[in-house]
């Protein structure tokens, strides 16, 4: 057998496994606690957080992605971009906010775009974001949104894509009253620039555990800081500030995965019963 042939096998079989990775969808279940342990609420609030689904290359189908998580209680879903960055990618988004919306999460879907929704024209970009809204997505652009938890005020605090510099921080945090602060987002390297506005937890995505990660993901070194400190995927804390890095549901480039998940989490968050004293601005 000549080295050409066993090079080839190798390729083939690496592309194989990869690929089969891609329909391996793992379901992450995160438990945070409020900082003052005496004071939290008995239930948790519980969040699914869905990443990256590139339309354009994912494994799941709606149908499946319901089944995974149909028996799961969901209070609010967070989409945190990366939706597509083709036009004929549009309607392959609905059936996938029809399935979210099967899951009635009582206190909403919320959701913000990434840098790969930005590649798509103008008018394109509206298309996405009107399918978005009309489909009970409440979509955040470096805003805000207040609701109320069983008597405790969660901000849910959307802030643009850091990596193509739409991220306003100034926006996002205008207008925002106490309560506890919920980021959701696409590129975590946003927490780098955060010193001086306050978050108890935030969600993002980007980096898809790599997707490639082997042996190393050095493919990832130019998509920022966070990488350097091998903050690529899971749960992070920085600065006593904990966050989140979703490995995404779906793959860009190529439909393969390796030494990585397509994964699907639900953060269980135990809010505090009380925000008295409590700095939350």
């Amino acid at each position: 057998m000549t080295a050409a042939i066993i090079i080839l096998i190798a390729l083939c079989t690496f592309i194989y496994i990869g690929n089969k990775n891609t329909r391996s969808v793992v379901i992450n279940h995160i438990d945070i606690d409020c900082k003052n342990d005496l004071k939290k609420n008995p239930e948790p609030l519980r969040i699914l957080h869905i990443s990256d689904l590139h339309l354009e290359n994912i494994s799941i189908s709606p149908e499946q992605l319901y089944e995974s998580i149909r028996s799961q209680p969901i209070d609010l879903i967070a989409l945190t971009g990366d939706f597509m960055d083709r036009k004929k990618s549009i309607p392959k988004l609905l059936p996938y906010l029809h399935v979210l919306k099967k899951l009635e999460p009582g206190y909403g879907i919320y959701a913000v775009l990434g840098n790969h929704d930005y590649v798509l024209r103008k008018d394109d970009l509206g298309q996405l974001k009107n399918l978005l809204i009309l489909n009970g997505v409440k979509l955040l652009q470096n805003e805000n949104h207040n609701i109320d938890i069983d008597g405790v005020p969660l901000n849910i605090i959307g802030i643009d894509d850091f990596s193509t510099k739409r991220s306003n921080l100034m926006e996002s945090y205008d207008g925002l009253q106490e309560g506890y602060n919920l980021v959701i987002t696409h590129d975590p390297n946003i927490v780098l620039s955060m010193h001086n506005y306050h978050f108890d937890y935030l969600l993002s995505g980007h980096f898809h555990g790599g997707q490639i990660h082997w042996p190393k993901p050095y493919h990832l070194v130019k998509m920022g800081k966070l990488v350097k400190m091998n903050m690529i995927k899971g749960l992070q804390k920085y600065k006593e500030k904990q966050f989140y890095i979703s490995e995404g549901l779906g793959q860009t480039g190529v439909n393969i995965r390796i030494g990585s998940r397509p994964e699907i989490t639900i953060h269980n968050i135990r809010l505090p019963h009380t925000l008295d004293g409590v700095k939350v601005g």
